[in-house]
């Protein structure tokens, strides 16, 4: 037995809310956070079929990357099937999780599994997450340097690139007065106090903020610690939208989606004309992913993998790059094998299974 606050806790520190698109929902959209399950089924989406499976198995824990409620809802009276699907699932106790888009977001997600499947090696992030960075500033006498320093890079702040531990420090002298009720860790109350001092400036990810304060508050001697955040308008490279990368050995176009066919075991890929050229570069975006065609194109990819291109989305290639519509379910489906890998590794004993349900809504005749 497990708390669902425990999955979902771990989940999360993954895929951290913050880093979904402003359209999405993701969290846990019903159910009691402190409540303990035994078992999860792993899903693409959340479907009455699906809902059935998890009664049916005795399941009380569904993890979806669609949210099944991407709106507000006003009232609760089953007029449609998202509401009637949430009234069953909370009269059979199922709570019901979801992280979408910033699944997708990170690297080690959806998009690294697809980029891997697509035979891509070295795949960084296609489009890079902006307003992300956030950057710190603090002032910490000469004897404490080293313990702060350490506080905060091991809350997660200092990385760039393959880099950590990155920081720049600045000697200089800091001048407090302590009032009274207070236990200044240096200097005499009511008396200017001059103290040796570094600035250090290091780089982190909006998302760690909280955790970074509360070890910068905790590793800091000053009984007041002074710090500034600043935001940055670097992208933030570990996070982002869809991905890109080199094959191992060049392929001719008709072999590479031969590939995907058999890798992501589909049957039909819409696609714009052959340009006859090798394909070495690919970049990839599981879902709705038209919008990074141009990302795709200014990198210079030879192939974009991604679902849901509108006809006059099509044109946009220009006969300068081969677009591969693989569809929407084929390009997420593989996410329910990211949530299990996810689980088995840190939870190697909670029974999670993957729904056996096929959800793709569109069909092919």
């Amino acid at each position: 037995m497990m708390k669902i606050k425990e999955i979902v806790s771990y989940l999360e520190s993954v895929a951290p809310p913050s880093l979904q698109e402003s359209y999405d929902n993701a969290g846990l959209l019903t159910g009691d956070i402190n409540r303990e399950v035994s078992s999860a089924l792993i899903c693409l989406e959340v479907t009455p079929v699906v809902l059935d499976e998890a009664i049916d198995k005795g399941i009380e824990f569904i993890i979806s990357h669609h949210p099944l409620i991407f709106t507000g809802l006003k009232k609760l009276t089953g007029e449609n099937q998202v509401e009637r699907m949430i009234i069953r699932a909370i009269q059979n106790g199922i709570a019901i999780f979801a992280a979408h888009t910033n699944l997708d977001a990170v690297v080690g997600g959806l998009n690294s599994l697809l980029a891997e499947k697509a035979g891509i090696k070295n795949a960084r992030i296609l489009k890079p997450k902006q307003g992300h960075l956030l950057k710190l500033v603090t002032f910490v006498p000469a004897a404490d340097v080293e313990k702060v320093r350490d506080a905060v890079f091991s809350a997660g702040a200092g990385t760039i690139g393959n880099y950590d531990s990155c920081s720049f420090n600045t000697s200089g002298q800091g001048s407090f007065r302590a009032g009274e009720g207070t236990h200044p860790y240096a200097g005499e109350k009511g008396k200017l106090h001059f103290e040796d001092e570094l600035r250090i400036e290091t780089v982190f990810p909006r998302h760690i903020k909280s955790l970074l304060i509360n070890a910068l508050l905790n590793a800091h001697p000053y009984e007041e610690v002074a710090y500034d955040i600043y935001p940055i308008e670097n992208d933030y490279p570990m996070a982002g939208m869809g991905m890109i990368g080199e094959l191992q050995e060049s392929l001719n176009e008709k072999d590479f989606l031969d590939r995907l066919k058999k890798t992501l075991d589909i049957h039909t890929i819409r696609h714009t004309g052959f340009l006859n050229k090798a394909v070495r570069k690919v970049a990839v975006c599981g879902g709705a992913g038209s919008f990074l065609l141009g990302d795709a194109m200014r990198q210079g990819a030879d192939v974009f993998v991604s679902a849901d291109f509108t006809y006059h989305k099509f044109f946009e290639a220009e006969n300068k790059i081969l677009i591969a519509d693989i569809g929407h379910y084929e390009s997420e489906q593989l996410v329910k094998e990211v949530f299990s890998d996810l689980i088995k590794k840190k939870f190697p004993t909670f029974a999670a299974q993957i729904s056996e349900v096929n959800t793709n809504p569109i069909n092919y005749y």
